[in-house]
């Protein structure tokens, strides 16, 4: 489905970013509920996915967005969200013969709220600037239900002016928006936030084996650190809805976790830090991702310390 520019231009006085129209580039797990929220705003709004069916299930779900079948049809827009899995996709999307930005005018943004590398974030914000075309990095937090409900963290790095004229866009989507710094400082942020998180998971999960084999309920001893100086965010949100429940669908992929664990570390080494833990975390999460499903949630890697354990966290049914 191609655009319909004069149907776009005709509604550019509604939405967060009155008077300007918004280019919005990935519609994945993460990609589709921001977008919404985007189009549900009254933004005026062209919308792309490399999957044209994914594209065409949102453009009829929203038929105020109009689609877009190539780069060139981002050529009026004055912002561009990409929501892209990789630094490698973004810098295709961008960089490539005929991308991006060989169609955006100067003064237009590009708004990059997939987990990138930070350093290629800043190079393609220096190459986007010699073209006058400033780049933002505003990674999220929050998972697919954060993101249903508009109530996502954004951590964002770019030019302060710069990320106060997309301000009004992100708070469409996000709870808390958080200007971490200059460009890439976002994407650095969502990186170590996910160390954290990796690590979150692996430690409550040794706990609760540890515990279930001197013979303590999962569920009790979880309600026990949910209570105590021991709780975080795995222990009070992903061990009861997705592990002990059995479902381990989170909404986020083990592999991708696994991507940012490895732009955590590598920032680390560039920045000269000794990571024991940390590199203990990457280590034990590639092995899980190694055994498990391609695709298989980050919860799931529960599932690969239960094994190496022979141990399981599943609750008896009383019933």
């Amino acid at each position: 489905m191609s655009v319909d520019h004069d149907d776009v231009l005709t509604r550019q006085n509604a939405g967060p970013l009155p008077g300007r129209t918004l280019g919005h580039i990935g519609l994945g797990a993460m990609g589709r509920p921001i977008a919404v929220n985007f189009a549900v705003s009254g933004q005026p709004m062209i919308a792309r996915d490399a999957d044209p069916a994914v594209q065409q299930k949102f453009l009829d779900e929203h038929p105020g967005v109009a689609g877009a079948g190539e780069h060139s049809d981002f050529g009026e827009c004055d912002v561009v969200v990409l929501v892209l899995p990789t630094s490698d996709i973004v810098d295709d999307v961008v960089l490539s013969d005929g991308g991006l930005l060989a169609q955006l005018r100067p003064g237009s943004t590009i708004v990059d709220m997939g987990s990138s590398i930070p350093t290629r974030t800043q190079s393609l914000a220096e190459i986007a600037a010699e073209k006058g075309v400033s780049v933002v990095d505003a990674p999220v937090s929050g998972g697919v239900a954060k993101a249903a409900q508009a109530a996502l963290a954004v951590m964002v790095g770019g030019d302060t002016a710069v990320v106060d004229s997309v301000r009004p866009l992100l708070e469409a989507t996000g709870r808390e928006i958080i200007h971490v710094g200059p460009v890439g400082s976002g994407h650095a942020a969502k990186a170590l936030n996910n160390l954290l998180a990796a690590n979150n998971v692996l430690v409550a999960a040794e706990a609760l084996l540890v515990g279930r084999k001197f013979g303590i309920d999962p569920a009790t001893l979880l309600s026990v650190l949910n209570a105590s100086s021991g709780r975080n965010q795995a222990t009070e949100t992903k061990f009861e809805k997705f592990v002990l429940s059995r479902t381990f669908d989170s909404g986020f992929a083990a592999q991708l976790m696994r991507k940012d664990i490895g732009i955590a570390l590598d920032l680390a080494r560039d920045q000269q830090v000794s990571t024991v833990l940390g590199d203990a975390v990457g280590h034990l999460w590639n092995a899980a991702v190694a055994e498990l499903e391609p695709g298989a949630d980050q919860t799931e890697v529960v599932r690969y310390l239960e094994q190496i354990n022979h141990v399981s966290l599943e609750v008896a049914d009383d019933a």
